[in-house]
Parts: structure tokens; C-alpha cells; sequence
């Protein structure tokens, strides 16, 4: 059971981790902070994140995000920089919850929670370049709030039950592995018609050029 616990721990870590990983530090570390996750000897290693340095770094750069998130383009530009951040952060957070492990074990659990990491994220980014084909901002706010608060529910659920964390996540990682590919020919398709609609639009601006021309 406690092993089931680690894993739910480090799952929950790095799949919120890839959603929004400043806010998932922020929050695990106030927890730890103000002693509302009871630390078992098996997660001393993740009381760092309640240093108080952790918790103002992490609170400065979720505060920049929450406002880039919910603008359009701008959330798109912030995930394309966070490609290779949230899962590496998220694969960090989850092997300080796993603890000292077997060198083979810990090359596994790497692997495992980089690409839970790079699956939410990229079912994020995904989810942001859909919403920033609509002509209104509308969308990008109220995704930008719903993942901060599947971040705190996810967070809550994952502290108070590691294991009930472990079977929620998992479900969430191969139903977004099933979705992911069609999203993303979705996104592809609409960038061929943004694309043809420029295309056309340079087209006509070009003929009128030869017309006054002559």
C-alpha cells in the first residue's frame, strides 16, 4: 500500500505538473509549509517545497502565468516555452516523491512521469491553439480557470488519497493518449484553412495591384 501511495504521489505530481507546473509547486508547498500534508519518512524528500524561497518563486511565476494564460496567443507563445520545462519539472517532482530508489527504478520512474508531464501538456497546448482559432477571448479565461482548478482538486485528491490519485490519473493519462492524435489533426486542419484563407487574401490583394497597375 505505502508503494501505491509513492506512485499516486509522484503520478499526481508530474501529470498536474505538465497542466500548470508553478501552481502544482505552490500549492504542495504551502501544504508542506503549514503542515497540512503530514510528511511520512517516505516524502521528507519533498519538504524543500516548502521553503520559503521554493514558495516565492513559485508564487511569482504563477502570477505571471495566470495573467499570460488567459491571453490569446500569448497562452500559446507560454506553453511553447514551457515545452520542455513542465516535464522535466514535473519528472523532478515526482522522483523527489518516489525517494532514494534502485538506479534501474529510477531511470523508469523518469520515463513514466516526463511523458505524464509532456501528455497534460500537451493536451493543454493542444486545447489553447483550438480555443485561439476563436474570435473571442472568452474561451482562453475560462480554460485558464478551469485548469487551476482541476490543479487544486488534483492536488487535493492526490494528498488526501495517494492511491485513489493513482487509478484517477492513470485513467486521465490513457484517455488523453486516445484524444491527443485527433486533437491534434484538428489543430493542423486549422491551420491549413487559416492558411488558405491568408493565401487567398494575398491573392486578391495581388490582383488589384496588377489591375491599377494597368
Amino acid at each position: 500500500m505505502h508503494i501505491l501511495e509513492q506512485l499516486g504521489l509522484a503520478l499526481g505530481l508530474a501529470s498536474l505538473a505538465g497542466l500548470n507546473l508553478y501552481l502544482t509547486v505552490f500549492l504542495t508547498g504551502m501544504l508542506v509549509r503549514f503542515d497540512a500534508l503530514h510528511l511520512a519518512a517516505k516524502y521528507q524528500s519533498l519538504e524543500v517545497l516548502g521553503h520559503e524561497w521554493v514558495l516565492i518563486a513559485a508564487g511569482v511565476l504563477y502570477a505571471i502565468e495566470f495573467v499570460a494564460d488567459k491571453v490569446p496567443w500569448l497562452d500559446s507563445l507560454w506553453d511553447s516555452v514551457h515545452t520542455l520545462i513542465r516535464p522535466v519539472g514535473g519528472t523532478i517532482l515526482a522522483m523527489q516523491a518516489l525517494g532514494d530508489m534502485p538506479p534501474h527504478m529510477e531511470v523508469i520512474g523518469a520515463l513514466l512521469a516526463g511523458g505524464a508531464a509532456l501528455t497534460t501538456h500537451s493536451a493543454k497546448a493542444g486545447a489553447r491553439l483550438l480555443a485561439n482559432h476563436s474570435p473571442e477571448p472568452v474561451s482562453n479565461v475560462v480554460l485558464s480557470i478551469a485548469e487551476d482548478i482541476t490543479v487544486v482538486a488534483g492536488t487535493l485528491i492526490m494528498v488526501m488519497k495517494p492511491v485513489l490519485a493513482l487509478c484517477v490519473f492513470t485513467a486521465v493519462i490513457i484517455v488523453l493518449w486516445l484524444v491527443l492524435p485527433r486533437m491534434f489533426r484538428v489543430v493542423r486542419r486549422s491551420f491549413e484553412i487559416v492558411r488558405e484563407k491568408w493565401r487567398a487574401v494575398i491573392g486578391r490583394e495581388e490582383r488589384s495591384v496588377v489591375v491599377c497597375a494597368r
